[in-house]
């Protein structure tokens, strides 16, 4: 008979009646469960929803792709409700040398998520996107999971009423750079993904605008002393040429790139302004339609020496941002 077991009244409980009992409603009520032809990898818990305001809707941790061997890798969706028709995507990249940061921070920005919001309701679909940090994998990991959103949002461009011919990419700092690499290197085989054999996988990583705030765009010898950077690329750039222009975005520029808008501050410390204002001439060069904002006083992300410089940097930049988006559609949001 087994252990006997005892109920909170002290009373014994024969082992053979509970036997009985549980043969009998398992013989009643049958478990039954949907069966896949094969093992299911992606994340099927129903998507949460939240409301910004009664007018636009998001879907947060979506997941976008489950790597063997990496936790799966997830974005933010934002989009206003109470339309069907397909709506351009614009897609944000942050930022974090490489080894840390998340979807919902950008620069001194209190609440980047009512900031993305706010986008959505002028008539985008607005995506945050994560990407392996240089801790969990080098280069080029991180612009292989920036292409592959895109993909996955171009393949699942109906079941989030999203226009997969107009996509924007844009992005801060480390996400500036993987931005401007993901809309330069459009069809370079040597950092295109790994085929996936998914539906994903067929689809297209080109974009048709970017937006670059301090940006890292050409990686050289000058920068040998950047941490951040050797971790990212797992050399020193002087010590692999060749990896440093791969994962430059001004090595794969042509004529064909996407018009371009660069913010940078006049006085940042953590990427000098130069790497905007080379980038500017090389587009120029290149005759890509480009535009450079140099904002004068403003140090990395934006900020001044007081919460007033800070926020009159932080909303120009914000401002030329969606004009410059909204431009790509005629020069007005819908």
């Amino acid at each position: 008979m087994g252990r006997p077991e005892y109920s909170r009244t002290g009373g014994l409980l024969v082992a053979f009646a509970l036997t009985t009992l549980w043969q009998g409603a398992s013989a009643e009520t049958p478990v039954d469960a949907a069966v896949a032809a094969e093992a299911v990898l992606d994340d099927r818990y129903p998507a949460p929803k939240v409301m910004f305001g009664s007018d636009v809707e998001s879907y947060p941790d979506l997941v976008y792709s489950t790597l063997r061997g990496f936790r799966p890798l997830r974005l933010d969706l934002y989009r206003r409700i109470g339309s069907a028709q397909p709506k351009p995507l614009v897609m944000y990249v942050h930022g974090g040398g490489w080894q840390s940061g998340h979807t919902r921070q950008a620069g001194a920005f209190a609440n980047w998520p009512e900031v993305l919001a706010s986008l959505a309701r002028r008539g985008y679909v607005v995506v945050s996107v994560e990407y392996r940090l240089s801790s969990e994998a080098q280069f080029p990991a991180a612009i292989h999971d920036v292409k592959n959103a895109i993909k996955w949002l171009r393949a699942n461009a109906s079941k989030y009423a999203i226009d997969p011919q107009q996509v924007v990419i844009w992005g801060g700092s480390a996400g500036g750079h993987l931005a401007a690499l993901a809309a330069t290197s459009c069809g370079v085989q040597a950092i295109e993904p790994p085929d996936s054999k998914t539906l994903a996988a067929t689809q297209s990583d080109c974009v048709q605008g970017l937006v670059a705030w301090y940006g890292v765009f050409n990686i050289d010898a000058g920068q040998e002393n950047s941490s951040a950077l050797g971790k990212f690329l797992g050399c020193k750039p002087g010590e692999c040429a060749d990896t440093a222009a791969l994962a430059s975005a001004i090595t794969h520029l042509d004529a064909k790139d996407p018009p371009t808008l660069l913010v940078h501050g006049e006085a940042d410390k953590v990427v000098p302004v130069s790497q905007s204002r080379e980038f500017a001439r090389a587009l120029k060069s290149k005759g890509v339609a480009s535009e450079l904002v140099v904002i004068p006083g403003a140090d990395h992300s934006f900020t001044g020496t007081s919460l007033e410089e800070t926020r009159k940097a932080s909303l120009l930049a914000l401002n030329k941002t969606f004009e410059f988006i909204d431009s790509l559609r005629g020069g007005k949001s819908q």
